[in-house]
């Protein structure tokens, strides 16, 4: 061939083999091995809730000639409870997975918690205690907030490999956003180890703290979803404190953001106008009243045609509404900041919390008393729990010694009442009361095991009870919770005699009644019934939290209907203590966040046989007075702090209106519930 312009045909050239360089540089990826391709990768991930080890978590990551491989088993002891998982993931090479199986093994069988399977045309989800779903394919990660550390390991190489998508949808519901906060050295047998902090979002209800490293390898996790855990990799553990305080750390800033989202600018006086007054005193509605509130305080409460507002205050017209103390939850798990506007959205004021990781505690009660975060007003409860692997935390008392520190510990740090839990010995739970009272503080928590009976718990020092099965051995003093067995109460004709007893011995150490209802109510819910069918409104809760707390699995008819029988009577001997003066205290022990507090009250009133004011003073003024402090709040009074929720709807004329609260104001400042169940990634009652 001839070439009629030789330049011509040089540049042409030239510009070809340019072509090539530009390309081969474009595809180097694909002649270049990837790090994927030969992967054959071992890990151990170590267990932790509240700090105390509980299992181990072994994964191991291999190559086959087309796809990667991922697996994890994950065994537990979680106070006695003996279970594992078993996990299998199976990506391409472009990290895109095709296959999830998660199961749950225990001692009587083995759960499927989810199933996702990638065809060509279409990708199927198989849920615990849901159907099979088929949808059309598309990106997607599988993720459910139990997810093993292994498993979400590989999720977040998807993330980086894909160039850090602000968002990755994810089955069997939701999506997952990574937002990284900063660079973290950690201290690991004497040498500094470079690390990436992120908090992810998606997985569990709020944000998780995570911690890659150089390999973008994962080697640290703290998530709660109602209870928090720590997710550290084996050889990392000495830095456990600090992964610790850094998840605290996100967590202040998450509530440092919804404070400035939410809060705004707030008048220091505010007037409530023409509103229906529910003082939770008296079995009456005070109609068209005026409420002034100033600097937090109820300064004024009267007619509205007759109170006199000034001129410097925020009106807040309430013409139709109703008017009640703010509520309380005395069995509160409050592991993360979502439970700040949630509690709020739904009229709650203040919370006991009764039991949690003290570094998290101790910093949510302060943003919100001294740096006026929001949130409710928190008082702290420490949990304690004897030696053995069935002990819960990491906070124990296993000798004299230890008791006394741990009473030290706990009223150093502000908290008003010990927490005994399940395994403390009787000698210790004594040396704890002695200790505890000394310093000022009461003691609450379960019948130790090893004492098995209200009365010796009573005996030995606790002021107060927690849960209707152990709360109601003290109808049986010679009897233990074991000897006695599952619906005892059912199963058992109560004499007049043993409640005649019973009562008077309550009175006499005027011990306080925790019952958790609410509990019972929900774990009887027979097999293929919807939450719903028992607390209404257990479809807003944030998705994260489906799996735990909406989807049960439930149990057998004739289960169902014993258990039922067995809370129906069990209420019905509580209600019985209460109108004889024995104290009683609405909480939820987070069986639906928020709602499970209505649902307590409800079945208060409705099984328990207690008037409507009768069942809201169990969330109002008997728990301010239990904790010594109904001269400040618990009721609607001049002088009192202005914690107040507003409803829709009259609670004194239907029990189930206490559902309907639109607003609240705590500490000096109104909120109105929709942006803060919006915050909390709740659904509002606006919302379809």
């Amino acid at each position: 061939m001839k070439v009629k312009n030789k330049s011509k045909f040089m540049m042409h050239k030239a510009n070809h083999l340019l072509q090539i360089v530009v390309l081969l540089l474009v595809t180097g990826c694909a002649t270049t091995p990837s790090k994927w391709q030969d992967i054959n990768e071992e890990g151990t991930f170590l267990v932790y809730r509240r700090q105390s080890l509980i299992g181990e978590e072994s994964y191991a990551i291999k190559a086959t000639k087309d796809s990667i491989v991922v697996t994890s088993l994950q065994g537990e002891n979680e106070r006695g409870r003996i279970t594992g998982v078993a996990a299998e993931l199976h990506l391409d090479m472009n990290l895109t997975p095709s296959y999830y199986l998660n199961r749950r093994i225990t001692a009587k069988d083995t759960i499927v918690n989810l199933e996702v399977k990638r065809t060509k045309d279409s990708i199927f989800v198989w849920e615990k205690n849901r159907d099979f779903v088929q949808l059309k394919n598309t990106d997607f990660f599988p993720v459910h907030s139990n997810i093993p550390a292994g498993i979400e390991m590989m999720l977040y190489h998807y993330y980086f490999k894909n160039g850090g998508k602000i968002s990755i949808p994810t089955l069997p519901r939701g999506e997952v956003t990574m937002n990284f906060i900063q660079k973290d050295t950690v201290a690991i047998k004497g040498e500094k180890v470079p690390l990436d902090r992120y908090v992810v979002e998606g997985i569990n209800w709020g944000g998780r703290t995570i911690w890659v490293d150089e390999s973008q390898n994962l080697i640290a996790l703290v998530k709660a979803n109602t209870q928090i855990r720590e997710y550290i990799r084996k050889g990392y553990e000495e830095a456990k404190p600090f992964f610790v305080q850094g998840n605290v750390e996100e967590q202040m800033a998450a509530l440092t953001k919804y404070t400035e989202d939410l809060k705004g600018t707030q008048a220091s006086v505010k007037a409530l106008v023409g509103v229906d007054l529910v003082d939770g005193v008296h079995d009456t509605t005070q109609k068209d009243m005026t409420l002034i509130i100033e600097n937090g305080r109820i300064k004024i409460i009267g007619k509205r045609t007759e109170v006199s507002i000034p001129e410097n205050a925020k009106l807040i017209h309430l013409k139709g509404k109703t008017i009640m103390p703010g509520m309380w939850d005395m069995h509160a798990h409050s592991n993360q900041v979502q439970w700040a506007p949630a509690y709020l959205a739904g009229g709650v004021t203040t919370i006991r919390d009764n039991g949690n990781e003290l570094e998290f505690a101790t910093s949510f009660r302060d943003a919100i008393a001294k740096k006026g975060a929001l949130g409710p007003d928190i008082l702290l409860v420490g949990m304690t729990d004897g030696a053995g692997i069935q002990g819960n935390g990491v906070v124990r008392a296993r000798t004299v010694q230890e008791a006394k520190e741990v009473a030290d510990l706990y009223f150093t740090n502000g908290y008003k009442q010990i927490k005994i839990y399940s395994s403390v010995n009787p000698e210790l739970t004594k040396v704890l009361a002695e200790e505890g009272h000394k310093r000022g503080m009461s003691i609450t928590g379960h019948v130790p095991n090893a004492i098995g009976n209200a009365r010796g718990a009573i005996d030995a020092g606790m002021d107060m009870l927690s849960h209707t099965s152990r709360v109601l051995t003290v109808l049986f003093p010679d009897k233990k919770v074991k000897e006695l067995g599952s619906n005892f109460i059912s199963k058992n004709d109560i004499s007049q005699k043993q409640m005649d007893e019973a009562t008077a011995f309550l009175l006499e150490h005027k011990t306080v009644l925790d019952p958790t209802i609410a509990l019972s109510v929900v774990r009887a819910m027979p097999k293929g019934d919807v939450i719903e069918t028992l607390e209404p409104f257990s479809d807003r809760i944030a998705y994260e939290l489906f799996e735990g707390k909406r989807f049960r699995s439930g149990v057998t008819p004739a289960r169902s209907e014993a258990a039922k029988a067995d809370y129906i009577k069990s209420m019905n001997i509580l209600g019985q203590f209460y109108k004889a003066g024995v104290p009683m205290v609405a909480g939820t022990d987070n069986v639906v966040p928020v709602f499970g507090l209505y649902l307590e009250i409800e079945t208060y009133q409705k099984y328990g046989d207690l008037t409507p004011l009768q069942a809201i003073q169990t969330a109002t003024s008997v728990p301010a007075k239990a904790m010594g402090l109904y001269t400040e709040t618990g009721s609607l009074e001049v002088g009192k702090e202005a914690d107040i929720a507003i409803l829709e709807k009259n609670p004194l004329e239907d029990i189930r209106n206490i559902r309907t609260v639109e607003a609240v104001i705590t500490n000096g400042n109104y909120y109105e519930s929709e942006p803060l169940w919006h915050a909390a990634d709740f659904k509002s009652k606006n919302d379809k």
